[in-house]
């Protein structure tokens, strides 16, 4: 296992239990409880080899696809967004299936590529893309459509595919669907709000009112050091959720920010260098091609995530209601994202493996495996 990304995920961890008391100190025992399930869920998945994964890639995407056909069913909504069906209530617990449909999709990808190649039935691979998008936004959900489908479009690149069959498929894609835009977005009148929310920010009637306002007071006060968890200046609705990065700011102040930028970075770095070392290997057998797309696109699902997020919170997108990886309250991102980083642990051991022996310790800082 790669220390680099345990560092990571500690870290990322850390701070989020740092926000999550400071917001809503009444949920910071669940929240440490579920962080520690998360952990735990990285480590088993960790023990698993990519072969594993990329041999059960259809049935796990298949199944994800039924959990969200499920909650366009009979799935919940929330108190933000009225009307809307995202989450599978199982009790008191709620799980939201399009965090796990973007690993689905991750995982069948990978398999795909790995056994067919990219030279050939690439209309097979855009349709699993379009397919997981489509019923992603059938809940409706924007922001978690717009990260799955660019998630698609960065594992075909990953896995080899040409940079025209890309761009021809979205050329495509984009004639087909500017008709439909306008009459979803009309039905969805809260997608409107939203746009017309970001758009009047500056105006001197809204400034200071909106959840974005009361988060950039918040990493303004944190300072240099931050204040600890004794609790925020402004109590918002997402402070412990989509705007956490404001928690975290107030807490543990700019050195704490940094620390999760960090964070997010090393997760890049180690992902990165699965492809660099399997580059050495002669010839690539599937098993590594397909590990190193699992590791890219596990590595995109976290920091692709993180950096929409991020930029909401910074006021440079609409409010999007995506929680920032590892950090956010919320199990089902949390335990998806701790999968991913077991996924990428697997990966990183099975390419440094079958290195040439000279290389096999070289790049990665790593505990031997067990």
């Amino acid at each position: 296992m790669s220390i680099q990304l345990l560092i990571a995920q500690v870290l990322l961890m850390t701070l989020g239990l740092l926000g999550v008391a400071a917001a809503r100190p009444d949920l910071i025992t669940d929240h440490a409880v579920k962080s520690l399930i998360a952990l735990a869920a990285t480590f088993v998945v960790a023990r698993f080899v990519p072969r594993f994964f990329l041999k059960q890639g259809l049935w796990f995407w298949l199944v994800t696809l039924g959990l969200l056909l499920l909650v366009i069913v009979i799935g919940v909504g929330t108190e933000t967004s009225p009307g809307t069906r995202r989450w599978l209530p199982f009790g008191p617990l709620r799980f939201q299936p399009s965090e796990l449909a973007k690993l689905g999709l991750i995982v069948q990808l990978a398999s795909f590529f790995s056994r067919r190649g990219v030279q050939n039935k690439l209309l097979s691979a855009t349709g699993m893309i379009i397919i997981t998008t489509v019923l992603i936004i059938g809940e409706p959900d924007i922001g978690t459509s717009v990260l799955t489908f660019g998630l698609g479009l960065i594992l075909m690149f990953a896995a080899g595919v040409r940079i025209s069959n890309i761009a021809g498929f979205m050329l495509a894609l984009l004639l087909i669907g500017i008709p439909l835009l306008g009459r979803y977005v009309e039905h969805h009148n809260y997608i409107i709000e939203r746009w017309t929310g970001h758009r009047n920010r500056g105006n001197a009637t809204t400034i200071g009112l909106d959840q974005i306002g009361m988060a950039h007071r918040d990493l303004t006060f944190g300072g240099w050091w931050g204040h600890g968890p004794d609790g925020l200046r402004w109590q918002y609705f997402a402070a412990h959720t989509d705007m956490i990065v404001a928690s975290v700011g107030f807490t543990s102040g700019l050195i704490g920010v940094i620390t999760l930028l960090f964070s997010y970075w090393m997760i890049v770095s180690t992902s990165l260098q699965v492809s660099q070392l399997a580059a050495r290997i002669r010839p690539m057998t599937p098993e590594v091609h397909g590990a190193t797309i699992l590791a890219t696109g596990c590595m995109f699902m976290i920091v692709g995530q993180a950096l929409v997020n991020l930029a909401v919170a910074a006021g440079k997108l609409p409010v999007t209601g995506v929680p920032l990886p590892l950090v956010s309250y919320g199990f089902s991102s949390m335990l998806t994202m701790s999968v991913a980083l077991g996924i990428i642990h697997s990966a990183i051991r099975c390419v440094r493996e079958q290195l040439p022996e000279e290389g096999a310790n070289a790049d990665l800082i790593a505990v031997p495996a067990d």
